[in-house]
């Protein structure tokens, strides 16, 4: 094995930090919780566990069946419980899966870095931040794609009971829960409440194909709000039949 010096070392771990904080910067533009320094940092330290797993044991080696690849093989593990981290349910979606996994690749990328494969660990960082930028918009085309074949649009109405107070919040949430692709937010209006001192915010929008799926998503999220004591939806009957 060729030994490195420690400013050789100090570049693998330089080159580490590059590609991971190259990771983390569309990451940071989408606003993501793991950006630029979460994606650089994870990069940098698997680089320096795979430096330590190669040069910081070299004195014993000839003492213990030493195996520097199990230092490798922990790293995957490690990411895994931070990548839970940033896992979190919304409703019944869950978030943060697409973080978690570029955070698996940025250590993946750091590793590589680590041992000197330089080329190898960018067309890894091009990979993953191509796959970000590229298969998003492929994805969402794909999600919007109705079924059958031809696209069907369905208005659906969607209000919420809420005190006077809160008119101006519960609205703030309602155009945010609904304001999704494939949605089309119609009008957003406010009538008097069930019970004097409420009032009752509605919505009417459209959407592509079946959207039931994402309505019971701002149902469940609208419904943890204590400001809002009533919050449903339901499909407006088409007048052609």
């Amino acid at each position: 094995m060729t030994l490195l010096t420690e400013w050789e070392m100090a570049g693998h771990l330089a080159a580490a930090l590059g590609f991971g904080a190259v990771i983390g910067l569309e990451r940071q533009w989408r606003a993501r919780m793991a950006g630029l320094r979460t994606n650089a940092l994870v990069a940098g330290g698997a680089a320096l566990f795979v430096l330590l797993s190669q040069y910081g044991f070299l004195g014993a080696v000839s003492e213990v069946n030493y195996d520097g690849s199990r230092v490798a093989a922990q790293i995957v593990s490690g990411i895994g419980f931070l990548g839970a981290g940033v896992i979190m349910r919304d409703g019944l979606s869950v978030r943060g899966l697409n973080t978690a996994a570029t955070l698996w690749c940025s250590a993946a990328v750091g590793c590589l870095a680590g041992v000197g494969l330089f080329v190898l660990a960018a067309f890894g960082t091009a990979g993953v931040v191509g796959a970000n930028l590229l298969l998003r918009p492929l994805g969402r085309r794909l999600d919007r794609e109705p079924r059958g074949g031809a696209e069907v649009s369905v208005d659906y109405h969607f209000e919420a009971v809420c005190p006077e107070t809160e008119e101006a919040h519960v609205r703030h949430r309602l155009a945010d829960a609904l304001g999704r692709p494939g949605y089309r937010l119609r009008e957003i209006r406010s009538q008097d409440g069930p019970v004097p001192g409420q009032v009752t915010v509605s919505a009417l929008l459209t959407a592509e194909g079946e959207g039931c799926r994402a309505l019971e998503e701002a149902v469940g999220n609208l419904s943890l709000d204590p400001s809002v004591s009533a919050v449903g939806w339901s499909v407006v009957p088409d007048p052609a039949g």
